[in-house]
């Protein structure tokens, strides 16, 4: 157990604090389970099976929750809370929680029930849709006596069920019961080997969600009381409530619990034996981390690649995308010891390849992929250069050659949306009106937030890299690669362009129409400096760093726009329109600190510092989402974590850029202006 991540009734018993940090665990297919400390649902997509029926998509909320009642001795104890539209808080079963703490990702409560002590868990099974629940009496000088209401529903997990007058089939069947929401619907099944179970059709109306009403979503919704299990529990005697779309599934909790244990023993073994040398600058976080990055890696079956993957971009509500895949991967893959995955990934997206664009949205099955981003491809260049240098694997590189030719190519010639290199200056020009193409993408209707229609500073540090890492191929191959040396050539000595020499750093955007230059202080510069070419000067380098550090800086990654610059926003709140005004606009973005501390040591060779940046978002595992990192947080102090609990590309660069550093020479000397792309 990791201390770092464990509660006692402190926290747990003040329902604020219990209610505003969420577990998260998952099943490999797209599917999870979460919820508060707390034991309530905050959000519509909490909940015990959120299953994906065309993993690692179409995920929809079956189980609700399990409303536990105990009778120990003479005495009953409610162990549920709920929250509901009336402003009612019943029951209060936050009060009994004596101590939460998570089990490698399993989340572990102990309530504490006169001199008995009750334990429960929460896993999913790998590979299925299948949530166990389980209740073991630890302690106690007598049984108790368990009675569960198993709450259900079946709509998207996006949307709020209001019932009317819904009636749903619940049929009895051996050791459970069988619900059938409609007619078509998938059936689902709850089922125990150790309780007794009884059908049940109650509707609970009005369950309140509070963060759906601070983001201005609707706030309550109803759930269906399905079936009643009822069981006596001995000391050291278990119960155990399996929740699934398998009919089959195992009913066994103790086989489902270790395997999953074993699973998870598997990653950290991964994790451990690829990073022994750094062991002397690990943290207890690291090994967390790294049973959150496996959170995000899901099963894709595509009909030429059955055994394909991707990456789910943050939980609860993203699915997987093609920009957030490739930044995410190595960190995710490569840092934890997973290069096989990191190779199916690569290949799996190398066949959604067209003219020259990456898919931003992955297609669902039968599904249409959605090519409206410049940056995935460019950073699907990264990624294999990541991949090659960890593993030697000249033979899935021979496979992804021509598609990287042909992602040249396209650019050159011209792609979708303009999206083109200028002949004048050899820089790749990208967008169009009413398209937000980089990965500052927020649109309201037709409004687009941060449009960045020209040629952005991050679009062509990327493209510079992909030329340059593209030459390191072709002679690795021994290819002639005169010509992306050409390119290269070119487009740095245009990059110069992008100085500002009024405000010594880089512009945002140049040449965008009707505006020319613009000169706002975002992040995006600091990868002319954090990635492996640089086409700034060493001084440039560190007036960039220096002024990234003065105005964008926040302990959890960096700000999407500096304060005091027009349109800042520093809180990320309200409904939809105010927050996806505010998304690029001020919000901090936590995956931005690990490029931000790689440009940092390029300039200072300082180690140490640089590992120091490190220990604020180390600590964040103990909020908002326990043991994973959030995807974004507040501008302003305190920096409040905002948006998905769990976000990849946030836990992947954290890991990587943390192990990178850990295994840099202490003592460093002066860092050439620019770094070759190894091959």
């Amino acid at each position: 157990m990791n201390a770092t991540l464990k509660f006692g009734r402190e926290l747990c018993g003040n329902l604020e604090a219990a209610e505003s940090r969420e577990w998260l665990v998952t099943n490999g297919i797209g599917g999870y389970a979460s919820g508060t400390i707390a034991g309530g649902m905050s959000r519509r997509y909490h909940g015990l099976l959120i299953a994906a029926l065309q993993p690692p998509v179409e995920r929809t909320h079956l189980v609700a929750s399990l409303d536990e009642t105990v009778r120990y001795g003479s005495e009953g104890f409610a162990l549920a809370t709920h929250r509901w539209a009336s402003g009612a808080v019943e029951p209060k079963g936050f009060q009994h929680i004596e101590e939460f703490h998570l089990d490698g990702m399993t989340p572990v409560w102990t309530y504490a029930l006169a001199d008995a002590r009750l334990e429960k868990r929460v896993w999913m099974q790998q590979g299925a849709n299948t949530t166990y629940v389980q209740y073991t009496l630890t302690q106690g000088s007598g049984p108790l006596e368990i009675e569960l209401k198993a709450l259900v529903n079946y709509r998207d997990f996006h949307a709020s069920t209001h019932a009317g007058d819904w009636q749903m089939r619940v049929e009895a069947i051996e050791h459970g019961v069988r619900v059938v929401p409609f007619d078509g619907a998938l059936p689902f099944y709850l089922k125990s080997i150790q309780a007794s179970c009884q059908p049940r059709h109650v509707w609970y109306r009005d369950c309140f969600l509070a963060a759906e009403r601070e983001r201005g979503l609707d706030d309550h919704e109803d759930h269906l009381f399905a079936a009643e299990f009822r069981a006596k529990l001995a000391a050291g005697k278990s119960v155990t409530i399996v929740l699934t779309t398998e009919e089959s599934a195992a009913p066994d909790g103790d086989i489902a619990r270790v395997q999953r244990t074993t699973h998870e023993t598997t990653v950290l073994n991964a994790w451990s034996k690829h990073n022994q040398e750094i062991a002397g600058e690990s943290r207890d976080w690291l090994s967390q981390l790294a049973l959150a990055a496996d959170q995000f890696i899901v099963q894709r079956a595509l009909p030429e690649e059955p055994e394909g993957r991707s990456v789910i971009a943050g939980y609860h509500w993203f699915a997987d995308w093609g920009r957030d895949t490739m930044i995410a991967l190595p960190g995710l893959t490569l840092t934890t010891g997973r290069p096989d995955v990191a190779r199916r990934i690569l290949l799996a997206f190398a066949r959604y390849v067209d003219a020259g664009m990456l898919p931003n949205n992955f297609p669902g099955a039968g599904g249409n992929p959605e090519y409206n981003t410049v940056d995935a491809a460019l950073w699907y260049f990264e990624a294999a250069r990541q991949y090659l240098a960890a593993t030697d694997d000249t033979r899935t590189l021979q496979n992804l050659f021509p598609v990287l030719q042909g992602i040249i190519d396209a650019h050159v010639d011209g792609t979708r949306y303009r999206i083109h290199v200028d002949p004048a200056d050899g820089l790749l020009y990208a967008g169009e009106a009413g398209v937000q193409l980089t990965w500052m993408d927020a649109k309201i209707g037709d409004w687009v937030v941060t449009p960045r229609t020209g040629k952005a500073v991050e679009i062509n540090a990327l493209w510079i890299n992909a030329l340059e890492t593209m030459a390191a191929f072709a002679r690795l191959l021994k290819q002639s690669s005169e010509r992306y040396e050409a390119f290269a050539g070119k487009a740095k000595h245009g990059f110069q362009k992008f100085w500002n020499e009024r405000q010594h750093c880089c512009y945002d955007v140049i040449d965008s129409p009707g505006i020319g230059n613009d000169a706002a202080m975002r992040p995006n510069q600091i990868f002319a400096v954090s990635l492996p070419v640089s086409p700034l000067t060493p001084e440039q380098q560190k007036s960039v760093v220096d002024l990234c550090a003065e105005r964008l800086l926040t302990p959890y990654g960096l700000r999407s726009l500096a304060p005091g610059e027009p349109g800042y926003q520093g809180h990320y709140l309200g409904g939809p329109r105010q927050r996806d005004a505010a998304y690029h606009q001020g919000t901090v973005w936590g995956w931005l600190l690990g490029p931000f501390v790689l440009a940092h040591f390029r300039v200072y060779r300082d180690r140490a510092a640089a590992i120091g940046f490190f220990d604020a978002i180390g600590s964040a595992i103990r909020i908002y989402g326990l043991g994973t990192l959030a995807e974004i947080f507040d501008g302003d102090p305190p920096f409040t974590p905002r948006g998905c609990i769990a976000q990849a590309w946030t836990v992947g660069e954290v890991l990587r850029t943390f192990t990178e550093l850990a295994r840099a020479p202490k003592s460093i000397g002066k860092q050439p202006e620019t770094t070759a792309a190894p091959a």
